[in-house]
């Protein structure tokens, strides 16, 4: 094994850590969003100010847009 694969290996290795970090800070972000927007939801629901139907195209609108998309989606179903 000469000096070029050492060299490979550690730049496969930095970049496989490199993905795993960014893919961990995004799906983190997607993750708190997600868990927000559904508690909100829930309460909305609940009480009755408004009923959200939750289907995927809902849930992916909550996941990138927290409570942003909750009332993005409040507004879409006033209208």
């Amino acid at each position: 094994m000469g000096l070029e694969h050492l060299i490979l290996l550690l730049l496969v290795i930095v970049i496989g850590v490199l993905v795993f970090k960014l893919t961990y800070r995004i799906l983190r972000y997607l993750a708190v969003n997600t868990i927000i927007g559904l508690i909100l939801v829930g309460i909305l629901n609940f009480l009755g100010i408004i009923h959200i139907h939750l289907n995927l195209i809902n849930l992916l609108i909550i996941a990138v847009g927290g409570v942003v998309g909750v009332f993005i989606l409040i507004l879409l179903s006033i209208l």
